[in-house]
């Protein structure tokens, strides 16, 4: 089980990476799930969520697009489904419905899908798919929101009265509006709407004449506003049944709220894994963005991060068109610690907030940003000290802050922890300073943590170099511009290039020189040393590359030649083959010419026939003698390509019969009576031939060199 402290996510400004997964969340449940992601607890659950983000990345790419997941807030009914006699709200009810359509939906293509996407297939293969609960709600409201008239026979006979009653008083109304109209009892207006019901607009001399509710009068007092009294029964009665109308609503909502509180955690479900699907999109699209992918997970405890990248820093530089320099990383039992060196403003920070976020994005749940051969593992923590973590609130100076954190580590390291300390030992006197963070690197050694920090101090150099599984490393610098080059060297330590760095930005000559004689010799020496082998590296490393360069050139120019030299070859094979037939032709001629001349001399065909018969025997037998060199293996291949295509001949004829039996109808007998004599050929044949005699519906064709005898019904007369 891992536990990774809360510090560890502020240093590695874990949570603006949350803030970014969030705005690819498509509901405010999603969102607020992927803003409180954290590290997962267990391995189990981190490779399911971690195979589901990427199944869900790679349908952006295929054609079995994963459907819609999008829903609204279900919470409101938890409760209201735990209290006895509750009745949900109308749009509370279609939610519901539309998050059961949406969830089994999902289901049904993941269950189609499930070889394309196994891992979003087994997160919701414990719910099940139910559409008794959507038809139950939908034969009670209408995708409008309203309730059906025929959610149940009371409600239908009600709304049909409620209809009939509108239509009394819309008639009773005419009928009196009519009435008074002919008495000249209304004003020039006639009729108005008080309380939304419709009154006649009476003069105030008449008002005692018209009966009916007196429901107002206007501003100045002379009109009088009056409900007529057939009217006043109609709209009483109606609003007795509008009364019922709703209570029997209220009646229909109750029974389908407790139809539904025995599915309360089937409606939890939904909730929490339309929330689970909506996080996987969020993180899917992310990946998206930064080119994120799932590495290999090792067995063992190692990370070898090719081409990593920090992903905030690769967004912001993807916005601003700015490029950003990748990281190759390797940490494995052999070297489980590595010491890196180096100038400031070299990239070291960086490289420790890489691999620790990448980490914790991993751990998470969250695919990451590397090349795809790139190697990872599970730690059970991951702790930090990266930053000026001066605590003003407990007046407690830099290193004293920094030396409590080192005591959290020293409690909580093991064989299964990361940690990550950037400037290590600083804030104190170099050499005592130097001497404490040495020690606390050996106890971190003896207990086989895994770790990488970054320091100026030489004595912690030295000790990476002298421990089997601790390595130097260092950022690679171009000892010329004096510029980062962004890259990581394993294997050797760095030069701090103090002086170099000074000199470049101004610092008088003669303050350098001064500042070199107050410090020990030794500790030039010791950095001048570094500083020249890094440039010999440097130097190294570019001759390496031209080699390279020049090694590829030629092979691709012994390539060429090689295949110059063969089409040579080939070539030359092909004239010397023409030639020695050439040759030969030229020798059979002059015995042909010599033949000729013999019987231009002598006119005597025999001898001549005797002696190209000879000639010819003779050529015959030199091709037998070639014929017979033939290897057994050449003659056995042949055999069985002559047998293959046989097997194919047969079938492709086989096949052409049926297709023709299929195509053309049988052709019709002739009808001509044949008798001998009669110029014949066989149905669907060429050769002719002519009927020497008729026996019992048989003949005897002659086709000239042969006789056959043949069926009259297979014989047609040949025009």
């Amino acid at each position: 089980m891992g536990h990774i402290p809360k510090k560890t996510l502020e240093d590695l400004e874990f949570n603006r990476v949350t803030e970014q997964i969030t705005d690819f969340a498509i509901t405010p449940m999603g969102k607020k799930a992927c803003l409180s992601l954290t590290p997962l607890e267990d391995q189990k659950t981190l490779l399911k969520e971690l195979l589901s983000v990427s199944e869900y990345l790679a349908s952006f790419e295929n054609d079995n697009r994963i459907p819609n997941h999008g829903f609204e807030d279900l919470s409101p009914a938890f409760q209201m489904l735990k209290i006895e006699n509750s009745v949900l709200e109308i749009n509370v009810f279609r939610n519901i419905a539309a998050a059961s359509q949406t969830v089994n939906t999902l289901l049904k293509f993941l269950n189609k899908f499930k070889t394309y996407y196994p891992s979003l297939h087994q997160v919701g293969s414990e719910i099940e798919i139910n559409s008794e609960l959507k038809k139950e709600i939908d034969n009670v409201i209408d995708r409008f929101g309203e309730i059906r008239d025929n959610a149940s026979e009371h409600l239908y006979s009600l709304r049909k009265q409620i209809q009939a009653l509108k239509g009394k008083i819309a008639q009773s109304f005419n009928k009196a509006l009519s009435h008074y109209q002919n008495l000249d009892y209304l004003d020039d207006i006639r009729e108005s709407v008080v309380e939304n019901k419709r009154v006649l607009a009476v003069k105030a001399m008449h008002r005692r004449k018209v009966k009916g509710g007196i429901l107002g009068s206007s501003k100045t007092g002379s009109i009088v506003f009056i409900e007529p009294e057939a009217t006043l029964n109609f709209s009483r009665e109606l609003q007795n049944t509008v009364f019922e109308e709703s209570e029997e609503i209220k009646k229909i909502l109750s029974q389908l709220t407790d139809y539904l509180r025995p599915s309360l955690n089937l409606i939890k479900q939904y909730q929490n894994y339309l929330i689970h699907i909506d996080t996987f999109f969020a993180r899917a699209r992310y990946a998206q963005v930064i080119n994120a992918l799932l590495p290999v997970f090792s067995e063992t405890q190692e990370l070898e991060l090719i081409n990593a990248y920090h992903p905030l820093l690769y967004r912001a530089h993807l916005l601003e068109n700015k490029k950003t320099f990748p990281q190759d990383i390797h940490i494995h039992p052999a070297s489980r610690i590595i010491v890196i060196s180096g100038p400031n403003a070299g990239g070291k920070s960086i490289t420790l907030k890489t691999v620790g976020l990448l980490q914790l994005m991993l751990q998470s749940g969250i695919l990451i940003p590397v090349h795809e051969k790139s190697r990872v593992c599970w730690f059970d923590t991951i702790l930090t000290d990266i930053g000026d973590n001066q605590s003003i609130e407990n007046h407690l100076s830099t290193y004293s802050y920094r030396l409590k954190n080192m005591k959290n580590f020293l409690r909580k390291c093991d064989d299964k922890t990361l940690f990550l300390i950037d400037e290590f030992g600083t804030g104190s006197d170099p050499e005592l300073g130097g001497a404490l963070a040495e020690v606390i690197l050996e106890d971190f050694y003896e207990r086989k943590s895994f770790g990488l920090i970054t320091t100026h101090y030489a004595n912690l150099k030295l000790l990476a170099d002298e421990q089997a599984a601790m390595a130097n490393a260092n950022m690679q610098f171009d000892n010329r511009t004096l510029e980062p080059v962004f890259k990581l060297i394993l294997g050797e330590a760095g030069s701090s290039f103090t002086f170099e760095v000074a000199q470049k930005n101004g610092i008088p000559f003669s303050l350098i020189n001064r500042a070199k004689k107050k410090i020990e010799g030794g500790k030039v020496r010791f950095d001048a040393t570094i500083a020249r082998m890094q440039k010999e590296r440097h130097q190294m490393a570019k001759t390496g590359k031209s080699l390279k360069e020049k090694e590829s050139k030629f092979e691709n120019e012994s390539e060429r030649l090689e295949q110059l030299n063969d089409k040579l070859k080939s070539k030359l094979i092909n004239y010397q083959e023409l030639f020695d037939h050439n040759q030969r032709m030229i020798v059979l001629g002059n015995k042909l010419n010599e033949l000729a001349e013999r019987f231009f001399q002598n006119n005597k065909k025999r001898p001549l026939v005797a002696d190209l018969l000879r000639l010819v025997e003779s050529e015959n037998a030199k091709r037998k003698r070639k014929s017979a060199a033939q290897t057994q293996k050449e003659r056995e291949i042949k055999k069985e390509v002559v047998k293959e295509v046989n097997k194919k001949l047969v079938k492709i004829r086989k096949e052409k019969k049926e297709k023709k039996t299929q195509e053309l109808p049988p052709k019709p007998k002739p009808e001509v009576v044949l008798k001998v004599g009669d110029k014949v050929r066989l149905l669907e044949s060429k050769s002719v031939g002519s009927i020497d005699s008729i026996e019992k519906q048989k003949a005897i064709v002659n086709y000239g060199l042969f006789t056959t005898q043949v069926s009259l019904d297979q014989l047609e007369i040949a025009n």
